[in-house]
């Protein structure tokens, strides 16, 4: 028993180090959405209110009008009160609840599979939760995650947490498990978007999988369900209002027109036969494309090869799974179906589900949005892998004895080792270098400049080619969130996105030059669009060397 809990705890000490080692400078700079976080954090903290004014928010964040899930900006409130309002503070939640998860994940593993297979290297046993943990503590797409402010990455806790408790409650009957499991994928829907699709569709897969028992103790159940329900009824008006379906009409595949047009064309081409109108009805087009865009999201190369196309997501060059897993991950999702030990069928079904909502979106595959699928595939895998080393026990005598065991064992570890390296390696050396420029990178230091030197300036315009300068003004300053309110001149679209055009001494737009008659006035702005006339004072520079933003006057 000493040993097994010197396992956990090592792997515990694993997955911090991996998730909080350099987290506030790797990745190099804040997005504008952990920056948002962050400043909500801030203001929240300060007076109750977020940054636009709405007395404690619970349905969701205005923030650049895509209607934000509330909980991350909450649960920054200490990190930022105790570490100021900085990188660290702002990605702390994800980074400690990936590690929550992961405890979550080896105890989950062990409801899955109480009476689960070990193997032994070196007096070391070894167990499905012990490897499953290991996995999900060493994953490049769980550690790129976790070490920024990803609000998927709470919402995969509670969904993890959630079915834990569940299954603590089919094993134990105690009543008090099924209202933590209610009560926890309810504020999934607090935390991210997708999670408020899985989450029932988990909800629906367990109560069908477990009908008899919840026939059998439908006082529990009543109960659970009553106090989700409450938890959920302060954010239900806004679920169903348009604010709600805004950021899904944006990305969605079937707000895509171009499968009408292309439906119609073929129809034409065809002179109206009815057997055409049935073949390339564009009903058909978007199940079509809804199943390409779902099997996008199990791309092999995705997944072992390059990763996610976005460098938030991925490094690039490993894939969010590690390449050798790639047997193992097959194995075990066979050996699942063939054994069905267990809740085996949880796995698979949370995997199929858990991508869902993702394969609606026009840009797939994405690690984000299916980020509510782990932690099966390393649970699928370390299945596969536990019994593939029995195997190998199994066979020691006919491999010429211990000695060929260990051989492979080695020959796997070193595989092992040399791939979680060479992820490492080029997260920490390559990594931010190379992808500095899809972090923002350059606004900190532009308005650290800007802050030294304001005083010399009566009007500061700052560019918004990069994307939201306003939040990263408010954030690095640390502005006052109730002088920020009065100040703020806002414009809001009808389809409810928010511009801050200006505030005190800056005014943001895609154009500063247009303001170049203004007198002691300070130019943020990117390189290529400097007038020929310009002084300019400071560069700012990636960390690749490439100019981000240059200060200059008129």
């Amino acid at each position: 028993m000493k040993k097994v809990q010197s396992i956990f705890f090592g792997i515990i000490l694993l997955a911090t180090i991996l998730r909080f080692f350099q987290l506030g400078v790797n990745p190099s700079s804040l997005t504008w959405d952990e920056v948002a976080w962050g400043y909500n954090a801030y203001a929240l903290g300060s007076d109750g209110k977020d940054e636009f004014g709405k007395l404690l928010p619970i349905d969701f964040l205005e923030s650049f009008g895509d209607f934000k899930p509330p909980l991350y900006a909450y649960i920054s409130i200490l990190p930022v009160k105790i570490f100021g309002l900085n990188e660290f503070a702002v990605r702390f939640p994800s980074a400690f609840f990936g590690v929550l998860t992961i405890i979550a994940t080896y105890f989950l593993t062990k409801r899955l599979f109480p009476n689960s297979q070990t193997f032994t290297i070196k007096n070391l046993q070894f167990g499905i939760p012990e490897v499953a943990a290991l996995l999900l503590a060493i994953s490049p797409w769980h550690i790129n995650l976790s070490r920024a402010a990803f609000e998927a990455n709470v919402a995969s806790f509670f969904l993890v947490l959630g079915v834990l408790l569940f299954l603590a409650w089919v094993q134990g009957k105690k009543w008090y498990s099924l209202v933590g499991s209610s009560i926890v994928l309810a504020l999934s829907f607090y935390t991210f978007n997708t999670s408020r699709i899985v989450a029932p569709l988990l909800v629906g897969a367990l109560g069908l999988g477990f009908l008899k028992t919840i026939k059998s103790y439908k006082k529990d159940v009543f109960v659970a369900l009553l106090i989700g329900v409450l938890v959920l009824l302060p954010i239900l008006p806004f679920l169903f209002s348009p604010q709600a379906s805004l950021r899904f009409k944006e990305v969605n595949i079937f707000s895509d027109i171009g499968i009408v047009h292309r439906a119609n064309q073929e129809i034409a081409n065809d002179n109206g036969a009815f057997w055409s109108k049935i073949i390339h009805n564009r009903r058909v087009g978007y199940i079509t494309e809804y199943v390409r865009h779902y099997f996008d999201n199990l791309n092999p190369r995705f997944l072992f090869i390059k990763g996610d196309g976005n460098p938030k997501f991925s490094t690039q060059d490993v894939g969010q799974l590690y390449l050798w897993e790639l047997p193992f991950l097959i194995g075990g999702m066979l050996l699942l179906f063939r054994k069905r030990e267990g809740y085996w069928w949880i796995i698979p079904v949370w995997m199929l589900l858990g991508i869902v909502p993702a394969a609606t979106a026009r840009e797939t595959p994405h690690a984000l949005r299916i980020e509510t699928t782990l932690p099966t595939f390393q649970i699928a895998t370390a299945y596969g892998l536990v019994y593939g080393f029995r195997l190998i026990d199994n066979l020691k005598h006919r491999l010429a004895g211990m000695q060929s065991k260990y051989f492979i064992w080695f020959f796997f570890f070193l595989l092992a080792i040399l791939n979680f390296l060479y992820y490492i390696h080029g997260y920490y050396k390559h990594y931010p270098k190379e992808f500095s420029g899809e972090w923002q990178y350059g606004y900190k230091e532009a308005i650290s400049f800007v802050k030294d030197a304001q005083s010399r300036y009566e009007k500061i315009y700052f560019t918004e080619t990069l994307g939201r300068p306003y939040a990263y003004v408010l954030f690095y300053t640390n502005y006052d969130p109730k002088k920020f309110r009065k100040e703020a001149i806002i414009e809001r679209e009808a389809l409810g996105f928010v511009h801050v055009k200006s505030f005190g001494k800056y005014t943001f737009d895609k154009d500063v030059s247009r303001f170049s008659t203004e007198k002691k006035a300070l130019f943020i702005d990117v390189l290529t669009n400097i007038p020929r006339d310009a002084k300019v004072i400071k560069t700012f520079y990636l960390l690749n060397g490439n100019p981000s933003l240059v200060a200059y006057t008129l």
